[in-house]
């Protein structure tokens, strides 16, 4: 384990990735300590690991997801819409183009962070070419020079063996969060994370 970075398996279009990101990103900046955000395919972990997608749960589960979606919202005093015009959603290109980011060494945080509030704040289709292509932007970076290297086939590739790594580490859900050799799944577990990080 890496004890000079957390590593974070999360999902663009997940709303409890989204909740924790600035928190993570901000305790992260105060420690010194690198955050390796990892978009993985969280279909494929759920198919690995006994998860199902949203409207797959049953549903007292979904009940209940809103009603702890509503009581986050609240306590972070986040601008969260609770079902968003274009959720669920296909985020495997912006998850590409996010990895690809952070391969060609530009602020990929930044931009894991615009696309999550794109989805939950915005309610922007960030499946959508040109959606995607204005959220980069809107980043400072530019959408051509990302899909030229993302055409590449690395971020594929990244993405693969992140999802793979991620089912081996033990994920189930996201986000999932590694620091030294502790896990912790969950942004309401990031109290911890930051007492690791203070070494409590």
């Amino acid at each position: 384990m890496n004890a000079q970075r957390i590593d974070c398996f999360g999902a663009l279009a997940s709303p409890w990735t989204f909740m924790g990101h600035d928190r993570l990103r901000a305790m992260a900046g105060q420690a010194g300590v690198e955050v390796r955000f990892c978009p993985v395919d969280l279909l494929a972990v759920f198919g690995e690991t006994g998860g199902l997608p949203l409207g797959k749960r049953p549903p007292a589960r979904r009940a209940y997801r809103m009603q702890e979606l509503k009581r986050w919202r609240a306590r972070l005093d986040l601008p969260l819409v609770l079902e968003p015009a274009h959720f669920p959603v296909d985020e495997t290109e912006a998850a590409l183009l996010t990895i690809t980011a952070r391969l060609d060494g530009a602020d990929s945080l930044d931009l894991a962070g615009r696309f999550m509030r794109a989805v939950w704040v915005e309610e922007r289709n960030i499946s959508d070419a040109a959606t995607i292509d204005a959220i980069v932007t809107e980043a400072g970076l530019d959408p051509s020079r990302l899909r030229d290297k993302m055409a590449a086939g690395e971020a594929q590739a990244v993405r693969a063996q992140e999802t793979a790594e991620a089912i081996e580490r033990g994920v189930f859900g996201a986000p999932t969060y590694f620091f030294d050799d502790q896990m912790l799944w969950g942004q309401d577990r990031l109290e911890f994370l930051e007492r690791m990080l203070a070494g409590k």
